[in-house]
């Protein structure tokens, strides 16, 4: 190599003699020789082309003699390297035209000796085997073939010899290399205006056309792009016969072929040629044949095909309607994935093809000419059909996009597409109500995602004047803000629930704005149509029966009103809870306006329910009354009266509660199964309408006799219940029934009210029991049932409170005694935390009636600061605290020792000791504010606890009970006297206080009262 070098660096002052040596060397025998020269003037060429022009001819000649005895490895790559790089300058210097440095004899000898090379290239080197030969021989002869064309009379023996370079090629496994220089020839044979035989260009095609189809191989992208920019070369030499050639491919059988000329087509269409422009038509009518191939890959084709010609010219697409295959496409994905027998695979590419559908519309530039008239108004037809709920998105970006344009325009029916104009009037009439319903149904479902959602309002507001003209100025202030929502930029949306109030709320807004009866009814038409066409399990269902409900509430026709609402109330199967709330939905939101119209549509319904209930009637319409949805429907009717009082104005409400909400539902359970669900419908409604009258805040009474029956109705299920199954709902909803049915006016008297109490202690203090309570927390409804049951719990709290408002005297001789002394920890927590209610209560209403009862109190609540539940020994400090200050304005005096709720940490220490000693700190804080008097009771209470107790409640037992007796036994030693011989009879003092109780007594046996020697 360094030898190479002196050579080139004495060409610069001696390039002839360097020249004339290095030629002469090239007809030497030895391959090292010829290497090294090939080499040398390799170099030289690169460093002085323009002198090395000069020796083209001998060059060549020089050349054929290496060619001659050559037959591969190193020095055949060579030698093809210095052809290519050689004849390189040779093809710019011949196209230089009269800056040709060569005189014509001059051209002529280069020719014939590039002829001469030419075919001895072809006759010597054909079969080597090599693939870095071939390679490199395919490289120097596509060169060489690109030179001769310029010369027309070699030119007819490169025709004769190009099925060689095809044959060539076919075997070069590099394809990329091998397209590169299969384009040299071509981009030569494109700078001339000769015709190529059409059985040569065919050849070429198909053997690009093959490497690029071939799907056993792996192509990468770079492999990809080269055989696709060699194909369009072919097409702007030949694009009559490479688009038949491409056409005649989407026939073939070969998915491979059909995908990769869809391909090939689409990056024609792409590339803007003129050509092409022409015959785009043609080619998408023939693409427009493969519509219905069921080959994944040969949709996906299709699609792309189609996103390429929609980017270039959307005219061309006139004969097919391309807008409608997409769509189509994407249905046809959506059914065979919710058919749930695809692969994962399958299921992955039908999503995959989803996607592109999706973003082939939401891309579509609609500056493209012809691409308004393409899309609008035909986009309209894809809005409302379900299946393309999906493809809202990107529908919505290309109508606002258009409307930005201003292209939203009126068209005359002359200017529309006349395939729009043919599918418009083939399927459904689009009317501007079934546009607003279908949009209203989108952005109001759950299950829709915030994305889906905000397309479907964007819809609205770009085609507000397609639903109607007085709602524009509306709709674009509401509509921005209702957006926000969906994007979280507005925190006060916290649920789907919310969001559903606000868009009915918008919708009632909108009619109101309108003022179009016709119009509305209308709506309520499409939405009745939507809603029958519905099915139970469908996510949209509910918020049809909310939509219509508010619609029907705007309608001022009472004939339509009811005529909805009947059909629906017939066709609505009860038996599925969703249908069974959207009938209440459906009733009470349309309500709001039409109170009086509903009820009387409720009550004529009800009426056929119950009517012949206990007349003669035909057996099978007494068949019908009695099946399980006609029970289903009288529940679901009972609580639809209780969500009408809620929803009734005052005036509404004291008209027709009593006769007509209350008679209704009285007639409906009367009419019933009486099972589990027309109980709870009951409960749950005389708890809403006892609500609703409260809320009235009039001084109206409610009928005694009627609250009596009720009254009766609810103590009786109370009895029914009792010991019954225990996790049943219904005692704890009776509970809340009662607890607004005993606010009413008048009041109840003291012993039914306590009667009544007794029985819901019974059924929601006592019960259920630890084991059953156990079972329940590993049940599904753990959480369910429990959370009633503190509701319940809270209800009966408020319940006692009704009692404590009028009840003036020997109150809490009623309290769940029993339960905080129960063994059932679980009773024993539902006990404090009724007891709590009530001492929070009665310090609220500074009632004193608990201050009689201190000592009492005291002693139940002392053992239970250690109860096992850290819950209720935290509520026993609660309630001891309540008792304290209560205490304390009783007797217009202070709490001494301070508050004891800041003790209540160390009742959460797991050490026993440590909440044993917190539970002495306690007692000494109670004991200073304890009242002497109470002794008796206190000594009784706390002896119950030593009887029942166990574990660390009797150890807590009895450090109260020696804490009082060394701060109070010389103070209360007379009625200790009397009281205390009853007290030894009890084992605990033998087995707990008489350790400890002779250190007490010796202690005050030197005081100065009499009787404790003697005790």
């Amino acid at each position: 190599m360094a030898a190479s070098n002196v050579l080139v660096a004495l060409a610069r002052t001696h390039f002839t003699l360097v020249m004339a040596e290095l030629q002469g060397h090239l007809k030497a025998a030895g391959e090292m020789s010829k290497e090294f020269v090939l080499v040398t003037l390799s170099k030289l060429f690169t460093s002085y082309a323009p002198q090395c022009i000069s020796f083209m001819w001998l060059m060549l000649a020089g050349l054929r003699s290496v060619v001659g005895w050559v037959r591969g490895g190193r020095t055949l790559r060579i030698a093809c390297a210095v052809v290519k790089q050689w004849l390189e300058g040779v093809k710019v210097h011949l196209g230089s035209g009269k800056q040709c440095p060569w005189p014509a004899i001059e051209i002529e000898k280069i020719y014939k000796n590039l002829s001469q090379l030419f075919c001895s290239v072809l006759r010597n080197w054909q079969d080597c085997q090599e693939e870095e030969d071939k390679q490199a021989v395919l490289g120097a002869v596509a060169t060489m073939m690109a030179v001769l064309l310029q010369e027309e009379l070699p030119r007819e023996h490169v025709w004769e010899q190009l099925l060689w370079l095809v044959r060539l090629y076919q075997e070069v496994q590099d394809t990329c290399r091998g397209t590169k220089s299969l384009t040299i020839f071509l981009e030569a044979l494109e700078g001339f205006q000769s015709v190529i035989p059409k059985d040569k260009f065919l050849a070429i095609t198909s053997a690009v056309f093959y490497q690029l189809s071939d799907d056993t191989k792996e192509h990468s992208e770079a492999d990809r792009a080269e055989l696709t920019h060699c194909i369009l070369l072919q097409a702007r030499i030949c694009p009559e016969e490479t688009v038949l050639f491409l056409q005649s491919q989407l026939g073939a059988d070969r998915k491979a072929g059909c995908v990769a000329a869809l391909g090939l087509l689409g990056a024609l269409a792409r590339s803007d040629e003129p050509m092409m422009t022409k015959k785009l038509p043609q080619v998408v009518e023939a693409v427009q044949c493969l519509c219905s191939d069921p080959r994944t890959q040969v949709r996906r084709a299709i699609l792309h095909f189609i996103k390429d010609v929609l980017s270039a010219n959307a005219r061309s697409c006139s004969a097919w309607d391309v807008v409608g295959h997409i769509f189509s496409e994407f249905s046809r994905s959506t059914g065979r994935r919710a058919a749930g027998d695809l692969s994962a695979q399958e299921a992955r590419e039908e999503g995959a093809l989803q996607e592109l559908c999706m973003d082939i519309l939401g891309s579509l530039d609609v500056s493209v000419r012809g691409m308004t008239k393409l899309l609008w108004p035909r986009l309209l037809l894809y809005v409302v059909p379900a299946q393309y709920t999906g493809m809202l998105i990107p529908v919505s970006r290309c109508v606002q996009a258009l409307a930005e344009r201003g292209d939203l325009m009126v068209r005359e029916v002359e200017d529309l597409d006349p395939h729009f104009l043919s599918s418009m009037f083939q399927g459904p009439l689009l009317t501007p109500q079934t546009l607003l319903a279908r949009l209203l149904v989108v952005a109001g479902s759950p299950f829709a995602g915030s994305e889906l959602q905000a397309a479907a309002l964007l819809l609205m507001l770009n085609l507000h004047s397609r639903i109607h003209r007085a709602v524009g100025a509306m709709w674009a202030a509401e509509i921005p803000l209702l957006l926000q929502c969906l994007q979280g930029k507005d925190e006060s949306f916290p649920d789907s629930a919310e969001w559903e109030q606000r868009l009915l709320k918008f919708l009632r807004a909108s009619l109101d704005t309108m003022e179009d009866e016709a119009w509305t009814k209308g709506l309520s038409c499409e939405l009745s149509r939507w809603l029958s066409s519905s099915a139970s399990s469908s996510g949209e269902k509910s918020f049809l029966y909310k939509a219509l409900g508010t619609v029907l509430g705007a309608c001022k026709e009472v004939l339509h009103i009811q005529e909805k609402l009947l059909q629906h109330l017939e066709e609505a199967n009860a038996e599925e809870p969703s249908e069974a709330q959207g009938m209440i939905s459906l009733l009470s939101h349309a309500a709001e306006s039409n109170f009086h119209t509903v009820l009387d549509t409720l009550t004529m319904f009800a009426s056929r329910l119950c009517k012949g209930q206990k007349g003669r009637i035909s057996r099978r319409k007494k068949m019908e009354l009695d099946s399980r949805r006609a029970h289903a429907t009288r529940s679901a009717l009972i609580l639809a009266h209780g969500s009408l009082a809620l929803r009734a104005s005052k005036e509404q409400l004291l008209a027709r509660l009593e006769g007509d909400i209350v008679g209704n539902i009285l007639l409906l359970y009367s009419c019933s199964c009486r099972d589990l669900q027309n109980t709870l419908a009951l409960v749950q409604s005389i708890t809403d309408f006892s609500s609703a009258f409260q809320a009235v805040g009039d001084s109206a009474c409610f009928n005694p006799s009627l609250k009596g029956k009720l009254l009766e109705i609810l103590t009786e299920l109370l009895k029914k219940y009792y010991l019954g199954t225990p996790v049943s709902p219904v005692p704890l909803k009776v509970v809340l029934a009662l607890e607004q049915l005993s606010k009413l006016k008048p009041s109840l008297g003291t012993k039914d009210m306590c009667d009544m109490l007794s029985l819901c202690c019974k059924n929601v203090v006592l019960h259920p029991s630890a084991e059953m309570m156990l079972k329940i927390r590993k049940s599904q409804q753990a959480a369910q049932y429990l959370q009633l049951l503190q509701t319940s719990l809270k209800a009966l709290g408020r319940l006692m409170v009704v009692l404590l408002e009028t009840e003036t005297s020997g109150f809490f001789q009623n309290i769940v005694h029993r339960s905080m002394t129960s063994d059932n920890m679980w009773e024993r927590k539902r006990a404090l935390q009724i007891c709590s209610q009530l001492l929070a209560a009665c310090e609220e209403l500074r009632r004193g009636d608990a201050c009689k009862h201190f000592g009492s109190l005291v002693g139940l609540l002392a053992p239970l600061t250690c109860d096992p539940m850290p819950t209720s020994r935290q509520l026993a400090v609660t309630c001891l605290s309540s008792l304290l200050r209560i205490q304390a304005k009783a007797t217009n005096g202070v709490i001494k020792m301070g508050d004891i709720g800041s003790l209540c940490e160390g009742l959460n220490d797991h050490s026993t000791v440590c909440q044993l000693q917190t539970s002495s700190k306690i007692a000494r804080i109670v004991y200073r504010n304890f009242p002497l008097e109470d002794t008796i009771d206190f000594m009784m209470a706390i002896k119950d606890a030593f009887r029942k107790a166990k574990g660390t409640r009797v150890r807590a037992a009895g450090r109260w009970m020696i804490t009082f007796l060394q701060m109070y036994g010389k103070d209360i030693c007379q009625d200790v006297r009397d009281f205390l011989p009853r007290v030894l009879d009890f084992c605990w003092l033998l087995h707990y206080g008489l350790c400890c109780l002779p250190q007490v007594l010796q202690k005050h046996n030197q005081s100065a009262e009499p009787g404790w020697c003697e005790i």
